[in-house]
């Protein structure tokens, strides 16, 4: 991976948070815009990273991880549920699984699960579309948001939806959709040939040194696992309902720290990760069959900012937690917010971060 990388883990565990006493004329207009998004949500717990050109130059944490308990927010340690910020990760393995030569991104998914319906157009269902939202798949219904069922496996969730029928015939229409991811996961293991969960492990957590990124197991016990809030009707914080993500690991079912999330942004700028041109494929927008763009890549968001800045990444909500991820690849500029409350409007906040460190 790049050379900077260990420079940089080293730096993140020695230096630590940055304080409010101790920020530069920029850090402290970050500061005080991430407390006014706090304030303005009541968010009970906020932690913001900002990395450029490899370095951290600011990682804060705001409130608390546990109300109950008091225990505040760490940006290098609290793992707060990232949501569909969880594809990204998904699909950055998916690629190094295409670089290999292991898996074909045109093939159809009965390459890979042969038991897969055909029925209705599901025969044309590549894992390129997939992972770009163009399959025709469908996205949570009902309560579906709020599943509290544990799968012992990516396989046995792929019944919540597998008998389903398309929205679209496979390419024609962007229609955003998790259970997509949970279908591209099914054929990352089994042409692995290992658990997608151990996949993740063995070519991404691992490999990267994210010690504070893994699936959210709710059995589990989990270090620094930060507790999960959402608001009545009348605006006051409450916990948020008990829910399993083990139905959407690919696409909905990770924790992560700030800081973790940063380092893996910016391993995706360099080239020991992926090739240059693999990684134009995943944040380059697709099309669908009439030619319209549809902003979105494979597994990545892919947009310009008001300055005309271009960026990639990722948003994320889940139960008890609302989070974004943006990389701009040219200044090697990378924001990542966590919150762990459910439905926060985090909205451009992101890019006006980005706005304070670039203007």
């Amino acid at each position: 991976m790049r050379s900077s990388f260990i420079g940089l883990w080293f730096f993140l565990i020695t230096v630590g948070s940055t304080t409010a006493q101790n920020l530069s004329t920029r850090q402290l207009a970050v500061h005080d815009r991430v407390v006014s998004f706090r304030e303005s949500g009541v968010i009970p717990g906020v932690a913001v990273a900002i990395t450029q050109h490899g370095e951290l130059i600011y990682a804060e944490g705001f409130g608390y991880a546990d109300l109950e308990n008091q225990v505040p927010v760490d940006p290098l340690r609290t793992k707060f549920r990232i949501g569909s910020i969880s594809k990204s990760l998904t699909a950055a393995v998916l690629a190094r699984q295409y670089q290999r030569g292991e898996i074909d991104l045109d093939a159809t998914i009965q390459t890979y699960l042969p038991d897969y319906p055909v029925n209705g157009g599901k025969d044309r269902i590549t894992l390129r579309l997939l992972g770009g939202h163009l399959a025709g798949i469908r996205h949570y219904r009902g309560e579906e948001f709020l599943l509290n069922v544990h799968y012992a496996d990516v396989q046995s969730a792929l019944q919540i939806f597998e008998s389903d029928s398309l929205l679209s015939l496979p390419g024609s229409a962007y229609s955003y959709s998790s259970y997509g991811f949970n279908l591209l996961s099914a054929a990352m293991e089994a042409a692995a040939g290992k658990p997608f969960l151990q996949l993740m492990k063995d070519e991404l957590f691992l490999p990267l040194g994210l010690m504070h990124t893994c699936a959210d197991q709710v059995s589990d016990i989990i270090a620094d696992r930060t507790s999960y809030y959402a608001r009545d009707l009348q605006g006051n914080i409450i916990n948020a309902p008990a829910v399993d993500n083990s139905y959407k690991w690919a696409g909905g079912g990770f924790i992560a720290s700030a800081t973790d999330l940063c380092h893996f942004a910016y391993t995706l700028l360099g080239e020991d990760f992926w090739k240059p041109s693999i990684r134009d494929q995943f944040i380059q927008s697709q099309r669908t069959t009439s030619g319209e763009s549809t902003g979105y890549g494979i597994g990545f968001s892919s947009h310009n900012d008001e300055a005309g800045r271009h960026w990639f990444g990722h948003s994320g909500g889940s139960v008890g937690g609302t989070s974004n991820m943006v990389i701009y690849p040219v200044e090697e500029l990378i924001i990542v917010v966590l919150t762990n409350a459910s439905n926060v409007r985090i909205g451009q906040l992101n890019q006006e971060l980005a706005a304070l460190i670039l203007d």
